[in-house]
């Protein structure tokens, strides 16, 4: 995923369902706590939990894009397929070329 230690990594969208053994492997490399939302803080990475009926995925990358350092990825991260609230795949084709 391209993180390193001292990383500060934005999670948005934790919950239940969420990866914790990812969540886990990525704090052991970076040695720092995920930074939420409030924090408003220029960050490494944001990482975006993202299931079907959250909102709209295109404002919510752009608000990631505030806080996300100039080569800092962004990575969504969607359930498993046919999971109840997987992300149908054709959403990502729909993205604007400036976020795709």
């Amino acid at each position: 995923m391209g993180f390193k230690e001292g990383d500060l990594v934005l999670e948005v969208g934790r919950s239940a369902g969420c990866d914790e053994g990812l969540r886990k492997q990525i704090t052991s490399i970076t040695k720092t706590d995920f930074v939420d939302s409030d924090a408003h803080e220029v960050v490494d990475g944001v990482i975006i939990w993202w299931r079907d009926g959250d909102g709209d995925l295109v404002d919510e990358l752009m608000d990631a894009l505030t806080y996300l350092s100039e080569s800092g990825p962004i990575w969504v991260l969607t359930p498993k397929v046919a999971a109840m609230d997987m992300l149908n795949p054709v959403i990502f084709k729909m993205l604007p070329p400036l976020l795709a």
